[in-house]
């Protein structure tokens, strides 16, 4: 009976959480939609690189504990972008953080998003994962890959066969060769860059609580704006994603979003990033090779450490690391995302239900939101009164 139960355990523990070189590459598979944003978010808000990258790191590391797969934090994109173009302050942005955070949690112990995800059809979810693939391609193909010229796209073509040749090697993992590569182009041309890391100095992140105001202005202006992407992309898809990369976890989309909703009930207390779970950030980790928790624990670990230890060059090292190899990350997460639609091509209904959502998704403005409801509509509209099956009858 001991045997018995040590022998499970074992096997539990290596199906929860692994540490090879597998799960190593996976753990690069999100950096290239996190690190810009990052970056850009920083200088934006005033933010202190250490306070964030510590606790970004930490609620990785505790995501890969919690649910044993390789399921990362992302900073919620809506804020980032309005943050970035807006240069809203870091204490509005912890208002809006706290804001939504709040709002999730009420969704989640509720019972709302377990009624909706029962009441959102197949063929929208696949629209917007198909939308966000979409995004991810036309993010790396016209920012990040034609960033430094001539010489980037000769990498980025290295780099993109280079991940080819070893897509889905268990024992070479593409990821490494390509993220090598790039340290490697970084380092010759940047040669002094990598020895500021001898330079050790430990830094702590800063309690300060976000005040009423902050909190009703970040509701206004990120939390309300972010919320429908989040529930969209975060809760829904990453749910349906869930699902269909490991059918044998049962994992609630309650559970889903109260680790949401607990993240950003933290984080603004320490001036930190928003964050959100997202099918992209799964996808990409799948991709390259991880397929337990252990993956994004190594992810969290870095910037942890950074955060912690090699905070004063973090910023210069990372600046200098080439866009175009995070493209070419970016675009592999993204055909992960792509492919999902097949299950909805047999049907005629679904499948054009689908691309409708993913254009509206890709192209307008809260295009997850107005994707949603216009998919849903649809739907609905299209069981009821045979819509969508008589004009493509003809």
């Amino acid at each position: 009976m001991a045997h018995g139960t040590r022998s499970l355990f074992r096997r539990f523990s290596a199906d929860w959480i692994r540490f090879d070189r597998n799960e190593l590459a996976g753990s690069f598979g999100d950096i290239g939609t996190d690190l810009p944003l990052i970056l850009a978010m920083i200088p934006a808000a005033g933010l202190d690189l250490p306070s964030v990258f510590i606790l970004f790191g930490a609620v990785q590391i505790l995501t890969g504990i919690l649910y044993g797969l390789p399921m990362p934090m992302q900073p919620l994109k809506a804020m980032a972008v309005l943050v970035i173009t807006e240069r809203l302050s870091g204490d509005v942005l912890a208002g809006g953080g706290l804001a939504i955070g709040l709002m999730m949690l009420v969704l989640s112990l509720s019972g709302a998003l377990s009624w909706l995800s029962r009441a959102i059809p197949l063929g929208v979810v696949r629209g917007i994962q198909f939308g966000l693939g979409l995004s991810l391609v036309s993010l790396a193909l016209k920012t990040y890959v034609p960033a430094e010229g001539g010489a980037g796209y000769a990498l980025a073509a290295v780099a993109f066969v280079l991940t080819l040749v070893f897509w889905g090697n268990r024992r070479f993992p593409a990821a490494l060769f390509v993220i090598g590569l790039g340290a490697l182009y970084a380092l010759i041309g940047n040669p002094g860059i990598f020895s500021s890391f001898t330079e050790v100095k430990i830094a702590l992140p800063v309690l300060q609580a976000p005040a009423l105001s902050d909190i009703w202005t970040g509701l206004l202006v990120l939390a309300l704006p972010q919320l429908p992407l989040s529930l969209s992309n975060s809760v829904f898809a990453t749910e349906r994603t869930l699902k269909d990369l490991y059918p044998e976890r049962k994992i609630s989309i309650r559970k889903i979003g109260v680790t949401y909703s607990l993240a950003n009930m933290i984080l603004p207390f320490f001036r930190a990033i928003p964050v959100c779970h997202g099918c992209g950030g799964l996808a990409g980790h799948y991709a390259f090779g991880a397929r337990t928790g252990g993956s994004v624990i190594l992810y969290g670990a870095m910037y942890l450490l950074i955060g912690l230890f090699f905070s004063s060059a973090a910023n210069d090292i990372l600046q200098v690391f080439p866009k175009p190899v995070l493209g070419v990350v970016l675009f592999f997460e993204a055909l992960i995302l792509l492919r999902f639609i097949a299950d909805v091509a047999r049907s005629r209904r679904e499948l054009t239900i689908a691309l409708i959502v993913a254009a509206l998704s890709f192209t307008l403005p809260q295009g997850f939101l107005i994707g949603l409801l216009v998919g849903v509509a649809l739907s609905y509209a299209s069981r009821r009164f045979r819509i969508l099956d008589e004009h493509l009858a003809r």
